[in-house]
């Protein structure tokens, strides 16, 4: 038996709510008498929109049920998230400057076996908007800043490395301010204390900025920032739309659906780091799942090659690409490449794929790189596939599908308005569409990692066939 003489009605009869008026109402109910209490005490089970609960031993009912209450209430509504801060571009443009004693950046003009081209390194500052700390005990540190797709940025991640280019310290830049301030006893600025209100501050890609200016490259996610350089650094830049674009999530667990949200419509393939017992691999396999289910038209695959290549030791100490990539000659992955380049894709110009306005060929960039020191290449027993190692082997080839598409779109007249592919591409030159789209299948007739290229095209003749 209920010690409680007042409780709720058992069973799944509803009452009118008296403050939202629904049926979702459970009434309060006299074990003893078997009456209803007073219409106002009761509980609504819209806890979100409604919340109304007036429960009669916490208001004196219980003491005396002769009491009067006003029907008084508050509804309990969902909280609001506060909107999100980001770091000024005045703060982060104090960043972009001293190259000269940026670690990292003169490490790959001369402290690597294969030092790179200062013109490919200006490339690659431009590209991620790298930049230097030159104060402080992070000091000759490099800034990696996490721009998302409308130019926020997000969070800046700062890198202290040794002579190796092997991560010595980690931290971030609001970190690094607001521990100034503290210590120096001024007074923090208010975005940064805002800004520290964010419940999450690396909330999107590293290089997700890049999405809307190169919307045509297969898509490759790291962990890391500096794997995604190394990356863009051998394999190619992606103002040639069939190499990879190279992102990075920031480390192993920060991979989630929100910050794949911005993939839609993608080809992804990721790269985890090595780990004990494959669990990284294992671990993005079953998220990169869960994630392509969730996010339409997007292809996302698990690279084993790590898994597959590396031995034990390597796997116990967690190496990246990025480990295996700086002992092998960057000129060898660049001789193919050459022999084939394409146009680089079109870009969709809207305000909000604009880049930061920043010159890429900065003279200040240019001042501050120095040029590289000639070092003898030093041998490597990793061996690695020259060619892009993570593509699938060839299959049968398109010849039909090709001849069938070149037909089709030479006998139509190419229309000049935008056009909708589907819900998540929006083509905005139709012409340079078909060249830039049919260059690539030619170039990758077969190739697996390529089809959706094909498909797109195939998906365009059927839309202007109607």
């Amino acid at each position: 038996m209920s010690q409680y003489r007042y409780t709720f009605e058992k069973g799944s009869k509803k009452h009118q709510c008296p403050a939202c008026h629904k049926k979702r109402f459970v009434k309060y109910i006299d074990v003893q008498t078997k009456e209803y209490l007073p219409e106002i005490y009761g509980k609504c089970d819209r806890e979100m929109n409604c919340g109304y609960h007036l429960n009669p031993y916490k208001n004196g009912y219980a003491k005396d049920n002769t009491i009067k209450n006003e029907f008084n209430y508050q509804i309990n509504r969902p909280k609001v998230k506060p909107k999100r801060v980001c770091i000024p571009k005045d703060v982060f443009y104090k960043t972009r400057k001293a190259y000269e004693e940026n670690t990292f950046i003169q490490n790959l003009l001369n402290n690597i076996a294969f030092p790179f081209e200062s013109e490919d390194i200006e490339k690659i500052i431009a590209q991620y908007h790298l930049g230097t700390v030159t104060k402080g005990y992070c000091k000759g540190g490099t800034t990696f800043p996490f721009i998302d797709i409308n130019n926020n940025i997000r969070a800046i991640q700062v890198k202290t490395f040794n002579k190796s280019n092997h991560t010595k310290n980690t931290n971030f830049l609001h970190s690094i301010i607001t521990k100034h301030h503290t210590q120096n006893q001024r007074k923090i600025p208010n975005w940064l204390k805002d800004y520290n209100n964010n419940e999450t501050k690396v909330s999107c890609l590293f290089g997700e900025h890049l999405l809307s200016k190169y919307p045509y490259n297969p898509i490759a996610l790291v962990e890391a920032p500096k794997t995604a350089i190394y990356g863009t650094l051998y394999f190619g830049f992606p103002n040639n739309p069939k190499n990879l674009l190279w992102l990075a999530v920031y480390n192993l667990s920060s991979l989630n659906i929100n910050k794949c949200k911005a993939l839609k419509g993608r080809n992804v393939y990721l790269f985890p780091d090595l780990s004990k017992e494959g669990k990284a691999f294992n671990l993005w396999s079953s998220k990169a799942q869960k994630i392509q289910q969730q996010i339409e038209d997007s292809f996302f695959k698990v690279s084993d090659l790590l898994e597959e290549l590396a031995p034990n030791q390597d796997k116990e100490e967690g190496k990246d690409i990025a480990d295996y990539l700086i002992k092998l000659d960057w000129h060898k992955f660049r001789k193919e490449k050459n022999k084939n380049s394409l146009q680089e894709a079109p870009k969709k110009v809207t305000e909000q794929t604009k880049i930061i306005e920043e010159d890429s060929n900065s003279t200040n960039s240019k001042k501050a790189i120095s040029q590289s020191k000639e070092i003898q290449p030093k041998t490597t027993k990793i061996q690695l596939e020259e060619n892009l190692i993570f593509q699938e082997k060839q299959t049968d080839n398109w010849n039909e599908e090709i001849d069938e598409l070149e037909s089709f779109f030479n006998k139509i007249n190419i229309p000049k308005n935008n056009c909708l592919l589907n819900q998540a591409t929006k083509i905005t030159n139709v012409t340079q569409f078909l060249k830039s789209h049919l260059a690539i299948v030619k170039a990758n007739n077969g190739k697996p990692i390529y089809l959706p290229y094909l498909r797109r095209l195939q998906e365009l003749k059927h839309i202007l066939s109607d």
